[in-house]
C-alpha cells in the first residue's frame, strides 16, 4: 500500500464535518447545502472557477464565520456553540500559509516566523528562535532569518510562510493558493514541501488552488465547487472520470458557453434604457 493510499483509508477519523452549510451576503446565496469531511492525516484539495465559493468555504473551515444553516465541526467542537475562547484555543491548533505569503515587511523572515510563538505561548526568547530556526531549516531557508520579505524571491516567501504556519505544530494547516505566481518548476518543489511537512508533522492538510498540475499532484482527495454547490468529490482518478461536463470543462480548461437567445439579450440591453 503507498502512502497516499495509506492516508485515505477509512480508519481515519475526520477533522473537520460539514453539514448542509448554506450561507449568505445579504440576499446572495454564496455556499449551497455544502456537506464534507475532512480525514485525519489527509491532503483535501479545494477547487473550482473564481466565484464558486472556495474563499467562503475556507472562512468556515478556519472558523472565522458561524453559520447561519447547517453545521460545522472542528476537532469535535461545533463551531455554532462554541465560546470565544473554544474558538480561540481552536485555532491555535490551525495554521495558514496565506495566498501572498503575508508577510510583515517590518520585520525579518525570523522576527515573521517567531511571532505566532511570541503572541500564543510563554516560552522564552532563547527556546522560540530554537524552534523558528527548526522550521526555517525544514523548508529549505536555513541561514536566510535575517533577511526582509522584501529580499526574498517568490517561491522564498511562499515557504517561510509555510514555515510561520508550521511554527506552532499545528494539527490542521489551511493552504490559499500556494502555486500561484510560482514557475513550475518552484511551484513543484512547494508541492514536495507541502507533502513533506504532513507526513513529518503529522498534519492535515485543506489546500484551496486553480492549478491542476499542483492539485492532481498533492491531493488524496478533492472537491470541486461550483456556484457554491458541490459538484464532486473523490480521489484524483475519480474526479479527472467524472461524468459531470462541467467538471470536465474546469479540469480540461474548456469554456462552457450558454446558447444565446438574440431577442432575450436585445431585451435585457434595452429594458433599463431611458426612453429620450
Amino acid at each position: 500500500m503507498s502512502p497516499r493510499e495509506a492516508q485515505q483509508g477509512t480508519g481515519r477519523q475526520p477533522v473537520i464535518e460539514v453539514e448542509h452549510l448554506t450561507t449568505h451576503y445579504g440576499a446572495r446565496r454564496i455556499l449551497n447545502d455544502v456537506s464534507l469531511s475532512v480525514r485525519e492525516g489527509e491532503v483535501l484539495v479545494i477547487m473550482g472557477g473564481s466565484g464558486s465559493g472556495k474563499s467562503t468555504l475556507l472562512r468556515y473551515l478556519l472558523a472565522l464565520e458561524r453559520p447561519t444553516s447547517g453545521r460545522v465541526r472542528i476537532f469535535g467542537i461545533d463551531v455554532n456553540r462554541a465560546s470565544g475562547e473554544d474558538l480561540t484555543r481552536l485555532r491555535r491548533r490551525m495554521g495558514v500559509a496565506f495566498q501572498g505569503g503575508a508577510l510583515l515587511s517590518s520585520m525579518s523572515v525570523g522576527e515573521n516566523i517567531m511571532l505566532p510563538l511570541r503572541e500564543h505561548t510563554d516560552l522564552d526568547h532563547s527556546t522560540i528562535r530554537i524552534m523558528a530556526r527548526m522550521k526555517l531549516e525544514v523548508v529549505d531557508l536555513a541561514g536566510f532569518e535575517h533577511l526582509m520579505p522584501a529580499e526574498l524571491s517568490g517561491g522564498m516567501t511562499k515557504r517561510a510562510a509555510l514555515a510561520r504556519a508550521v511554527v506552532m505544530d499545528p494539527k490542521l494547516l489551511f493552504c490559499d493558493e500556494p502555486s500561484a505566481g510560482l514557475d513550475p518548476v518552484v511551484a513543484a518543489a512547494l508541492d514536495e514541501l507541502i507533502l513533506r511537512l504532513r507526513d513529518a508533522l503529522g498534519m492535515t492538510v485543506i489546500v484551496v488552488t486553480h492549478e491542476l498540475d499542483s492539485a492532481f499532484k498533492i491531493a488524496d482527495r478533492i472537491v470541486v465547487l461550483e456556484r457554491g454547490a458541490i459538484l464532486t468529490i473523490g480521489t484524483v482518478e475519480e474526479v479527472r472520470n467524472c461524468a459531470d461536463a462541467r467538471v470536465q470543462n474546469l479540469i480540461n480548461r474548456r469554456l462552457e458557453l450558454a446558447e444565446l437567445d438574440p431577442d432575450a439579450y436585445l431585451q435585457r440591453l434595452t429594458r433599463d434604457a431611458v426612453a429620450p
